[in-house]
């Protein structure tokens, strides 16, 4: 079962990334060229919001069984452990719940909110992904 869960989590990181990608530059577009919001933007900031929850609900699974999740005093002492007991969690909790906040601003019909709460959520979660080339946590592309 786990790992199912983490190569779906690790592949839908992509969708999800992608979506707020788009969403960031179609905010942006509509904030620059003072346009005001159509449904295809309250469907894009959807999309990525039924995507991004998704990732979570299958991060909180991850989080209940994976062995790189532990509750120790050698926890904070180990930077692998660490990053995924605390730190990916926290961050990427933080970055749903803008976007969340974010997809409420575009229902209300406001690009410049929905841009900075989307642009804040994207760089922290590019932050908090484990990518490769951070050798310490033993992550891969997929």
């Amino acid at each position: 079962m786990y790992p199912g869960l983490l190569h779906a989590h690790s592949g839908l990181r992509w969708i999800v990334l992608l979506l707020i990608i788009i969403n960031v530059f179609n905010a942006l577009k509509g904030y620059a060229g003072n346009k005001a919001v159509g449904p295809m933007d309250k469907k894009l900031s959807l999309f990525a919001l039924i995507f991004t929850h998704t990732q979570v609900l299958i991060g909180l699974g991850l989080y209940a069984i994976s062995p790189k999740v532990q509750f120790s005093s050698a926890t904070m002492a180990n930077s692998q452990l660490r990053f995924f007991t605390m730190e990916h969690t926290l961050m990427m909790l933080i970055a749903v719940i803008l976007i969340t906040i974010g997809h409420g601003a575009v229902k209300r019909g406001s690009f410049k909110k929905e841009f900075w709460y989307y642009f804040i959520a994207l760089v922290i979660i590019l932050a908090a992904i484990p990518w490769p080339f951070r050798t310490m946590l033993g992550s891969g592309w997929f």
